[in-house]
């Protein structure tokens, strides 16, 4: 006898007579069977558990591993920070370097392992990183690269009175590079199923030498705002700073070309921060993959859309997002160019920058803010469909853009502190307030539109009526494998149609082509797909926000940063707390800008 959850109803069946007499002793045995199915049961349960311990084992000791790796580099980093005689710039590097070597070496041994194993390669992520992404990290790598030989030809000029290790150090980093980005081509999307744990530890030690060679990168930069912040207060009389200079080595370069090699690496040291935080990322949702099952249904291939969709008559769809887009491109390098130039000027022209800054950022900020709200209604109205799919890329996604988003609120916060109990008034004191609040909210919408468009699905033609569709294939069909659920009607079930007679399998066969006529004439009535000028409308969107938080990135990254120039924070809360504040925050909202583009334009593919 089959047990099914609605009711049991029999009836005769003249294609098997014995049915009635089989019936008393399949209850007779009912509880015998019932016993033995809990006790597998129970046993499949305790061996998936048994089964699970050692893999969560794995994480928690590979993350703890991971996490004291990152404190004790971080130690180092602010022990060198105090400029005291316990930690020097040679030791912080030749950490590094010992543990940029110490991942190369465990990414030859895995890529060896899958050699030999070439017959049985591992699984793959579909959504781990997607090919545009792969090729973006390789763009920085690049600027990395060029960074790194900047670095070697600044140390050939003060060789005879600097460490070697300040040589050796761009030498690894780039020999790391060149390794690093060719295992995330081609291994990025591996779900690691022989030697968990060992590779487990090898993955998260690649997670935390980027991060800490990210923070490395971060106290470098946020030493050089702070010496051109001094720089420019001496400039303006307000500081007297005239040993600014004195991080360079203590005798003549013995080339010309080491002003040049300096000064370049100022501006190439956002790409090579970025570029490890990005690899950060990929390598974590490598970790999260270790000894992952796969849903083979679901792990498929991000569909995208084409980058051109006509419609009726409305031509091309990329016109406004991108013009306005690059129109706020071309404003932010604009005020780039004005900021740095005059902030260094008198006062007055230096409050006319800072004053300038503000409103070009209150304009921008309410332009992102209304295009997200728009783009959260078109979601609203449409009702686009929710993708579930369980997808570690995309959750690691969300969780990252909300929390990188607390240092640029921490900052608008102290803003609005400081404008509301300021003692003076420049001509720039409502604006930074204005430009605190669509801060909060611009991040605020954003983060909504995105994380919403991360989690649905345009409709396709093909999906109209999915509802009604879904229940007849797993219920009314059994050309499905679904026999034994075909006589379910109504929670009624009838055992006659157990018997895989012949007469039997015509009246299912007639019964299943009436259903497939009803589906076929309920599809005209089901929902119809995603509008076409909806997509263009999203589509517009999502490239508009993309360019614009290009634009909100190279401000600040490139020496824009008025929160040190216009004095109203640093009144209230004192220098030594505002510089702290500033040097967690800033790099936060760097990388939540260069993070949005990736994933924007992840969202431009999708609609």
């Amino acid at each position: 006898m089959v047990e099914h959850s609605g009711p049991d109803v029999k009836f005769v069946n003249k294609y098997c007579p014995s049915s009635s007499s089989s019936s008393s002793a399949s209850s007779s045995s009912s509880s015998s069977s019932s016993t033995a199915r809990e006790m597998k049961i129970l046993a499949t349960l305790r061996g998936s558990l048994s089964r699970k311990y050692p893999q969560k084992n794995g994480e928690v000791l590979s993350a703890q591993y991971g996490i004291n790796l990152l404190l004790v580099g971080l130690a180092l980093m602010l022990a060198l920070a105090y400029q005291g005689p316990t930690v020097t710039e040679e030791t912080v590097l030749a950490f590094l370097s010992t543990l940029m070597l110490m991942q190369l070496l465990w990414m030859i041994c895995y890529v060896a392992r899958l050699e030999r194993k070439r017959n049985a390669p591992p699984e793959r992520d579909a959504n781990a990183a997607t090919s545009w992404i792969r090729g973006g990290l390789t763009l920085l790598a690049l600027l990395s690269l060029i960074t790194d030989a900047f670095r070697v030809g600044n140390y050939v000029g003060y060789q005879e009175c600097v460490s070697p290790v300040l040589g050796v150090y761009p030498v690894v980093h780039a020999l790391h590079t060149v390794s690093q980005v060719h295992f995330l081509w081609f291994h990025v999307k591996d779900v690691i199923k022989r030697y968990e744990t060992f590779e487990r530890f090898g993955v998260i030690h690649a997670v935390f030498t980027n991060l800490l060679v990210w923070s490395n990168g971060v106290m470098t930069e946020a030493e050089h705002a702070l010496n051109d912040h001094k720089r420019r207060l001496s400039a303006v009389g307000s500081f007297n700073f005239t040993d600014w200079e004195s991080t360079q080595p203590n005798c003549n370069c013995t080339t010309s070309a080491c002003s040049m090699f300096s000064s370049s690496l100022y501006y190439l040291c956002p790409f090579n921060i970025e570029y490890h935080i990005l690899v950060s990322v990929l390598l974590f949702v490598m970790w999260k993959n270790v000894g992952r099952t796969l849903d083979q249904r679901t792990n498929q291939k991000p569909a995208s859309s084409p980058l051109l969709i006509t419609g009726s008559g409305d031509g091309p769809f990329l016109l406004l997002g991108p013009a306005f887009g690059l129109l706020a491109l071309a404003s932010a390098i604009t005020v780039l160019v004005i900021y740095i130039i005059h902030v260094e000027e008198s006062l007055e022209a230096r409050h006319a920058a800072i004053s300038m800054f503000y409103w070009f950022g209150i304009v921008i900020l309410a332009c992102m803010s209304v295009a997200g709200a728009v783009g959260l209604v078109i979601y609203r109205l449409e009702d686009w469909p929710m993708d579930t799919a369980p997808n570690p890329a995309r959750t690691l996604d969300s969780k990252l853009l909300l929390g990188s988003s607390i240092g640029s609120w921490l900052v608008c916060w102290c803003s609005v502190i400081a404008v509301g109990g300021a003692t003076n008034s420049p001509n720039y004191r409502w604006a930074n307030l204005g430009y605190a609040i669509l801060l909060v909210l611009e991040k605020c919408v954003q983060n909504l539109f995105v994380v919403e468009s991360l989690y649905r699905r345009r409709r396709e033609p093909e999906e109209r009526g999915p509802g009604l569709r879904a229940t007849h294939n797993s219920i009314l069909s059994p050309s499905q494998g679904n026999e034994k659920i075909f006589a379910v009607y109504d929670g009624i079930i009838n055992h006659a149609y157990e018997s895989p007679d012949k007469q039997c399998e015509n009246d299912k066969q007639a019964y299943s082509r009436n259903s497939e006529k009803h589906v076929e004439h309920s599809h005209g009535h089901g929902t119809p797909e995603t509008p076409n000028r909806q997509r263009q409308l999203l589509k517009n969107i999502a490239i508009f926000l993309f360019m614009c938080n290009i634009s909100l990135w190279i401000l600040p990254a490139f020496g824009c940063r008025p929160q040190f120039d216009n004095g109203l924070e640093e009144a209230s809360f004192g220098f030594p707390i505002w510089s702290t504040v500033l040097n967690f925050a800033l790099p936060m909202s760097l990388f939540y800008r260069m993070h949005s583009v990736a994933v924007l334009f992840e969202v431009f593919r999708k609609i």
